[in-house]
């Protein structure tokens, strides 16, 4: 297979072009350069879609198949106008696409949010309808010769959110004397995430074998306590964990999901529970394969132990040895 892959130097799209090659295909990435090298093997080729003349080098080449991870609606609107010829294109969008975010099993026949009126999105509140609008016209471009990925949490080597990272690091460095950690006790909380690798194989299953169709991309849904027990695991620890339920991290600051503060992967709004419980059936189905949980978490700890640095996600010593403090208060 002769592969186009729009991006490939970062994260899934790096490990879509590793496991292409791994399969012994022609991989050539249009990148613009700056986010990094595409992987050893894969040809590279300089282009930019913000520019009309962006696609100059690739459009007239004949592709078996193209791999698009953009967000931005004009840039996918001009790839599927100008590589019209492909064989079959296959759009990575997201779970975000989803209107209803708080009904388990959601499955690919769920209304989505509408889509967005522009090229780009003004802020992340605007991912979603961006994904949707993306969604449309790689389908209006491509009839019946298009895979639509609405991939959900990614994790594992090279997550660089630090989302899939943070609990095995936690564990392997607590920020405690006594190696407590702080958690949260969210029962019905469900966390659902895929490996980049996983991920990665199946996208190249799916330009390979010309899978159409849109398909939730996902994990396994597990609870957050089954997620804590896999990165004890990953890290090679069993520690004492303290545990705090939602209304007690809000009362004292902390932020759900990611970001700097926070205790990633935890949501505190039910009616966002079902985000990350989707059907992942079909993609099943359809070939998608998925590692133990552990083997993730692992994989995650590795690369931050390695050149991910400390995860960019989650509390910082300081702050959590002071949340252990009030917690243990009476």
């Amino acid at each position: 297979m002769r592969l186009l892959v729009l991006g490939g130097s970062v994260f899934l799209g790096r490990a879509v072009v590793a496991a292409a090659l791994r399969e012994g295909h022609e991989v050539v990435c249009l990148t613009r350069g700056e986010s990094g090298e595409v992987p050893d093997g894969a040809a590279w080729v300089r282009g930019d879609r913000t520019h009309p003349d962006g696609l100059a080098e690739v459009r007239e080449a004949a592709w078996d198949a193209v791999v698009d991870v953009s967000l931005s609606p004009g840039q996918v609107r001009r790839s599927v106008a100008e590589l019209s010829g492909v064989g079959h294109y296959v759009l990575v969008s997201s779970g975000s696409v989803y209107a209803d975010t708080a009904s388990p099993g959601l499955a690919e026949d769920g209304p989505l949010l509408p889509p967005l009126d522009g090229d780009d999105m003004a802020d992340t509140s605007e991912y979603g309808p961006a994904k949707v609008a993306c969604e449309e016209a790689v389908a209006a471009a491509f009839p019946g010769r298009a895979t639509i990925v609405r991939a959900g949490l990614i994790g594992g080597d090279g997550d660089v959110s630090g989302r899939s990272g943070w609990w095995p690091w936690r564990m392997a460095h607590p920020a405690d004397e006594g190696g407590r950690v702080l958690v949260p006790v969210e029962p019905d909380l469900p966390v659902q995430l895929i490996d980049v690798e996983d991920l990665a194989a199946w996208i190249v299953h799916c330009a390979r074998e010309r899978v159409a169709g849109a398909y939730n991309a996902v994990g396994d849904p597990v609870p957050l306590a089954t997620v804590l027990e896999a990165a004890q695991e990953a890290a090679g620890v069993q520690r004492e964990l303290v545990g705090v339920d939602g209304a007690w991290l809000l009362a004292h600051g902390v932020a759900p999901w990611s970001g700097p503060g926070s205790v990633p992967l935890w949501l505190d709004d039910p009616e966002w529970f079902g985000f990350t419980a989707r059907s992942n059936a079909a993609a099943r189905e359809e070939g998608l394969t998925l590692r133990p949980l552990v083997e993730t978490l692992r994989a995650a700890l590795e690369f931050h132990e390695g050149s991910g640095g400390v995860p960019r996600s989650g509390l910082s010593d300081a702050r959590e040895r002071e949340l252990l403090a009030l917690a243990a208060t009476p």
